[in-house]
């Protein structure tokens, strides 16, 4: 099964289609698969449904799909600061379906182990549970969440080796993992491909079973640019403290 691809477009080829159910990795401004995100929306497809973490801001992740229209449901457990997604909110243009974080990442994993659905506490009493199944266990109350089956994953990941075993790099390990499982295709953009092999199996965190497509690609990773600039700051400040000494 081929599975390295050169470029963002080349591996969504034949996928995409109006109306599909995409589930996106990343957490915060963390392992954004970014070239793939910039992909879809130059090809145009619309009415999409996102399940993720969150919807990016104005000018990057999902954000950047939302300034286009593209997007018409977010099944999402954190907005962000992106004012576009709130103007299309508020208008009804775009639907939200809020989901707790744990919940979200649940609905993915269970999706990826062919689970259709499994009760939680999180939620009961709120408008969470509203038009849910609700159910007792031992005197508690339980409301009914789906599995997250989408058409397609897209993560990022920090290393592959050619079968699609897949590295994260600390925080964009969250979200990343349960994303890839709950796609019919699985595509990881990644930082580094490696030969089949080289990688420690005690480093993998998401066997290649799940990722059918791979490339690689650059990453503006802007999360980490102002965590860089943050360190500058303290930096300076120290020295200037030095100084003064």
């Amino acid at each position: 099964m081929k599975k390295l691809y050169g470029s963002a477009s080349e591996a969504l080829e034949g996928l995409l289609f109006d109306g599909m159910f995409i589930a996106a990795g990343g957490f915060g401004l963390c392992g954004l698969p970014e070239n793939l995100l910039a992909a879809i929306r130059d090809a145009g497809t619309k009415d999409l449904t996102f399940a993720s973490n969150n919807a990016g801001v104005d000018d990057f992740g999902i954000g950047i799909l939302l300034q286009t229209r593209q997007v018409k449901k977010m099944i999402s457990s954190y907005v962000g600061e992106n004012d576009t997604f709130m103007k299309q909110y508020l208008s009804g243009e775009l639907e939200l379906e809020f989901n707790p974080q744990g919940t979200l990442a649940e609905r993915m994993r269970a999706a990826g182990c062919g689970i259709p659905g499994f009760y939680t506490k999180t939620g009961v009493g709120t408008v969470i549970a509203e038009g849910k199944e609700h159910k007792e266990f031992n005197g508690e109350t339980y409301i009914l969440e789906t599995g997250l089956f989408a058409d397609v994953s897209i993560v990022k990941a920090w290393k592959a080796d050619e079968t699609g075993n897949l590295i994260f790099r600390k925080t964009a390990r969250n979200f990343n993992p349960p994303a890839a499982m709950c796609g019919k295709v699985c595509i990881a953009e990644v930082e580094e491909i490696v030969p089949t092999g080289s990688l420690d199996p005690d480093h993998i965190h998401l066997p290649g079973i799940y990722v059918h497509r791979l490339i690689q690609g650059s990453h503006e990773k802007r999360i980490e640019q102002i965590l860089n600039l943050w360190q500058l700051i303290w930096l300076f400040e120290d020295y200037i403290e030095e100084i003064k000494l």
